[in-house]
């Protein structure tokens, strides 16, 4: 099985890791979830995450074949768009977005210039497809649970899983937001564990668990399965569910769940101007 080349970029205020995967023969690439910085408070942004993206991509001479979110992020802002401006390449989501599409158009009023078809993204991945980077083959399987339209993409001997695990000493994802669900990931994880135990699990957030000085967000599917603290082998699916409920009922909302959706779910465009010439985040109020 072939091996890609794999840089990770992590972002400490956000907690989120960004990769570029690479085909070391045909000098093709990926970029997996990608960052665009955002100040809330002052509601700029700014593209310090992903112009270190894009300035390793033209150092190293690499062709951009994909810009894949693993889901519709909630905690940061996608870099989707600015990375295809700059540097070309189909932006990719799983197909089932359009079922978050459709939660969140109502919860943020988008209004009729809203499809909620996936139009905004230039493939939608269905579970099972597969595709090329580069010489390297990759795979994609619906791994629902945290939100409706996760997926994991497999690609060579790495997995890369988004938000539906974290390290073995952190755990999972949560469940509660809309249209997540606890059975679902469970089985979801379940599907991560079938693959070979050397397989490498790349994550897209690392929060440091108690004990651990270090950030990390590499891992194996042996590993997990011995040792990790929500679903360990031999865990049974409603002792997870009773797990990850309690434990949802604890955490509070990601800081930029508001702004981070409503340009998630459009590919990583702003919403569009209003008649004065600016884009506006909105803040539904006593909704979550």
């Amino acid at each position: 099985m072939k091996k890609p080349q794999i840089n990770a970029f992590f972002d400490k205020p956000t907690n989120n890791v960004s990769y570029i995967v690479i085909d070391s023969q045909s000098r093709h690439c990926a970029i997996i979830d990608s960052l665009l910085d955002y100040d809330a408070s002052a509601g700029r942004t700014n593209t310090r995450s992903a112009d270190q993206i894009i300035d390793f991509i033209h150092q190293h001479q690499l062709q951009l074949d994909w810009i894949i979110d693993t889901h519709v992020h909630a905690d940061h802002l996608s870099g989707a768009q600015y990375l295809k401006q700059q540097l070309g390449g189909r932006i990719g989501i799983g197909e089932h977005v359009v079922k978050v599409q459709a939660i969140f158009k109502d919860i943020f009023n988008a209004g009729a210039e809203f499809a909620t078809d996936g139009s905004q993204f230039d493939h939608l991945f269905r579970n099972g497809e597969t595709y090329q980077i580069g010489f390297i083959e990759a795979k994609v399987i619906h791994t629902p649970g945290h939100t409706p339209a996760c997926m994991a993409h497999i690609i060579g001997d790495a997995c890369f899983v988004g938000d539906t695990l974290f390290m073995p000493d952190y755990g999972t994802a949560r469940c509660d937001f809309p249209g997540g669900d606890a059975r679902e990931l469970y089985r979801s994880i379940q599907k991560i564990y079938a693959l070979p135990d050397e397989t490498r699990i790349f994550l897209c957030h690392d929060y440091l668990a108690p004990g651990r000085d270090e950030f990390a967000w590499e891992t194996t599917v042996g590993e997990q399965k011995a040792s990790n603290i929500h679903v360990r082998a031999g865990i049974s699916e409603d002792e997870f569910v009773m797990l990850r409920a309690a434990r949802d009922k604890t955490l509070a909302m990601p800081k930029l769940i508001l702004p981070a959706v409503q340009v998630n779910m459009r590919a990583g465009n702003m919403p569009p101007p209003e008649d004065n010439g600016n884009s506006y985040l909105k803040i539904p109020v006593d909704v979550f």
